[in-house]
């Protein structure tokens, strides 16, 4: 044996896939006796290198029955670029050798991902269509300290984890590999052997930007970054004056059930942007909510349970097809916040769960690492690799997707250290407190990150306690988070409007205990999609009485909840009171909207109260400001009426919010006012254009100077039976919306 030859270990080792060092011993190598090239081509009988003007430069020996081939280059005593030409009985066929290229990534990104600093990790990690030294194919890389050998397997190489075997930077635990030849479509996944010598089921790319469609589970080589975008200035607006100050009425919405096409089929992004988004811009929304679209293997999690965080899920079409639908939001002037969910992830085998064969993205403490509600994974908040992994995911989603907001899921499951745990389940910090200082400071970093990388965008919090500060900024020592979703809130109101009216007296609380904390964050009023499954109904469901009381009493909720401090949400369906719960697995019932004037009246309840909110800036720019808001009447607890004024700017107009959550009529109503003159009547949830009964004050008031609940003046009102009255200062005229108005597809809509 010359001694430019592998040892016979070293090429067992090889084609056994264990070998410790595959890029040390395939590809060229420089030896005292001239330029040797060593190739694993399994099914080649025969295998000749050539240089790139065609000229053949060596014919490489079969060393080994499974396809290692070695051969002396001739004349070649450095290294030069090559091709391969392999042939058996079946024929011949060229390829290039991966082990011939050198490393895709360098020492800068060792160093971000070590110190948990690299914001644009996306961009290095993953499969990446590349042109890597003047050869098309595609840049892997992964990170798995703990490996004995990450490959990436494909249809390419017949799914067999010897024939691109990754190489492994020591200083970072990344794996990289450039596969030459392959391109856009390719599926692919890891094959990683472990520490202790285990081969792992195969896993898929933590950063796959595109995933097979379930029940597959492949990741497939896509490009995300050659997108068209359209909507310059919608991304230029977005950046000017805070969002606080700014309308934000939310449509929460799950694309997988929204609408469905024929024979129950998912639409596509395209055909959702088609649909979607006109029929939100005619509603009057400023926000669409997307249930999580991060790639998911069970359609039942909602998305909540996502093992692709980089895809958007496949069940609707490809990256640019979500690109495309939110570019044409944005197009329409309509916001796109997503869920995204960094607290927790599924053990399903071929995801992030002891990914090398251990525990890495997770918590290796299960009091610190499992969630026993959900029977999921929990994320080592205080390992900087895990939370660069997510912090650049977030990013991920703003930057290349264009997405003006997150929402972030079960915040309040993160904070604490017992949550949902019993005695002995959990451990305290040395001091005893039980809060979970790393998902602390990975929330406030992650919060401070995103606001500085891409202004104008927003993070809201889906957090459930009494944690001071959500939406406090990191320096004065809060979260940073922009918004907090009152929950709080919305049991309470829930819980009264439940009540029969003859029992809402005795517990008039519900509704004014709200305002003693709806300043102390800055608050998103959520009706939610964990509102209308699971038994709990839908919001018309909820409400007593006969059907015209329980219309009444939705529409009259509605106005109450948005003239109430703080941003608004509402799920898909119930802005026109869908009778059934929810379910992932149909469409809405889109044919209730022609069936009689109920339905049709609380959208359009729904959109005249977007328009008003929009319109009037008493009613969105002080939701977090408690000088834009005074009580008119909070103790009439024996009629159930509740009534207070928003204000804004000195010359912007001051609206009464006025509810009365009785069936019964009240004339004679005398309610205080700042000003004498005329109170245009905006907003009538009794209109019977909205299917009510038509009780009203025909288009207004006129306020005297009669001191009344602490005001210089005062009106004789009406009060429809459940009903909900906003009273605008001198406000412009303008026509009640008619069905007309209707674009001809929603009216027509089946289900």
């Amino acid at each position: 044996m010359h001694a430019w030859q592998a040892t016979d270990r070293d090429v067992d080792q090889l084609v056994g896939g264990r070998h410790h060092d595959p890029f040390g011993l395939l590809g060229p190598h420089e030896t005292k006796d001239g330029l040797v090239i060593r190739a694993f081509v399994p099914g080649a009988l025969t295998l000749d290198a050539f240089d790139i003007d065609g000229a053949q430069v060596a014919s490489l020996k079969r060393r080994h029955d499974a396809g290692f081939f070695e051969g002396l280059v001739a004349g070649r005593p450095a290294w030069a670029r090559y091709t391969l030409k392999a042939s058996n009985a079946g024929g011949e066929w060229w390829l290039d050798d991966p082990y011939a290229f050198e490393p895709v990534l360098g020492p800068l990104d060792d160093h971000l991902m070590v110190e948990g600093t690299h914001t644009q990790l996306y961009e290095r990690l993953g499969a990446h269509l590349s042109l890597h030294q003047g050869v098309e194919g595609v840049a892997f890389a992964v990170w798995a300290p703990n490996a004995q050998r990450v490959s990436v397997v494909g249809d390419f190489n017949a799914w067999d984890g010897r024939r691109h075997q990754m190489r492994k930077r020591i200083d970072s635990g990344l794996w990289e590999i450039f596969a030459p030849g392959l391109g856009e479509g390719t599926i692919y996944k890891y094959e990683i052997i472990a520490a202790d010598g285990r081969l792992l089921p195969l896993k898929a790319d933590p950063f796959g930007f595109r995933g097979e469609f379930r029940p597959a589970t492949g990741s497939v080589v896509a490009r995300i970054d050659d997108f068209e975008w359209t909507d310059a200035a919608h991304l230029a607006a977005r950046q000017y004056g805070a969002a606080r100050h700014k309308p934000m009425s939310i449509y929460e919405v799950h694309l997988g059930s929204w609408r469905r096409g024929e024979d129950n089929r998912f639409l596509s992004y395209d055909e959702l942007a088609e649909q979607l988004i006109p029929y939100v811009e005619w509603m009057g929304f400023t926000h669409i909510e997307l249930l999580p679209i991060s790639e998911h293997p069970l359609d039942a999690s909602w998305g909540y349970q996502p093992i692709g965080l980089y895809a958007p899920t496949s069940r609707f079409g490809d990256p640019a097809g979500f690109a495309r639908l939110v570019d044409r939001a944005h197009r329409a002037g309509i916001s796109v916040i997503l869920d995204w969910v960094p607290a927790h992830f599924p053990t399903d085998i071929h995801g992030l769960a002891h990914f090398d064969g251990g525990p890495l993205y997770e918590h290796a403490d299960p009091q610190r690492g499992f969630h026993p509600d959900w029977n999921t994974a929990i994320y080592d908040f205080g390992r900087r690799e895990v939370t660069n992994f997510l912090t650049a995911n977030a990013l991920f989603w703003l930057e290349r997707f264009h997405i003006d907001g997150l929402r972030v899921d079960a915040v309040a499951s993160m904070l604490y250290l017992n949550y949902s745990r019993k005695e002995g389940e959990w451990s305290p910090n040395p001091d005893g407190s039980n809060d979970n200082k790393d998902a602390v400071g990975f929330l406030q970093r992650a919060n401070v990150t995103l606001y500085a990388e891409h202004p104008g965008t927003v993070t809201i919090a889906e957090e459930s306690t009494s944690w001071a500060g959500v939406s406090a900024p990191v320096h004065a020592g809060g979260l940073g988070f922009g918004f907090k979703w009152n929950m709080g809130w919305m049991h309470d109101t829930l819980d009264y409007l439940a009540l029969d009216p003859a029992y809402r007296p005795w517990h008039h609380d519900k509704i004014t205990f709200g305002l003693m904390y709806a300043f102390s964050e800055n608050f998103v009023l959520p009706l939610s999609h964990d509102e209308v499954v699971h038994g709990k109904g839908t919001v018309l469901s909820r409400m007593p009485g006969d059907d015209w009381q329980r219309f009444a009493t939705v529409r009259a909720y509605y106005a109450f909840m948005w003239a109430y401090p703080g941003k608004k949400l509402l799920f898909m369906g119930q802005e026109f009171a869908q009778r059934g719960e929810w379910s992932e697995e149909r469409s809405l019932d889109w044919h209730l909207t022609g069936m009689g004037p109920h339905h049709r009246g609380v959208q359009l309840v729904v959109r005249d109260l977007n328009q008003a909110y929009r319109d009037l800036p008493a009613l969105h720019t002080g939701d977090g400001d408690p000088s834009g808001f005074r009580w008119l009447v909070v103790d009439d607890r024996a009629q159930s009426v509740f009534a207070w004024l928003r204000t804004a700017g000195e010359d912007d107009a001051p609206v009464a919010m006025i509810a009365n959550f009785t069936p019964v009529p009240r004339p004679f109503y005398r309610l205080g006012l700042p000003k004498a003159g005329r109170w245009r009547e905006v907003v009538n949830t009794d209109s019977a254009n909205y299917g009510g009964s038509g009780v009203g004050n025909l288009g207004g008031v006129t306020a005297v100077e009669v001191p009344a609940h602490g005001m210089p003046a005062s009106a004789e009102l009406v009060l429809p039976p459940l009903a909900t009255l906003y009273l605008k200062w001198e406000p412009e005229r303008a026509e009640p919306a008619t069905a007309e108005e209707t674009p001809k597809f929603i009216a027509t809509v089946k289900e």
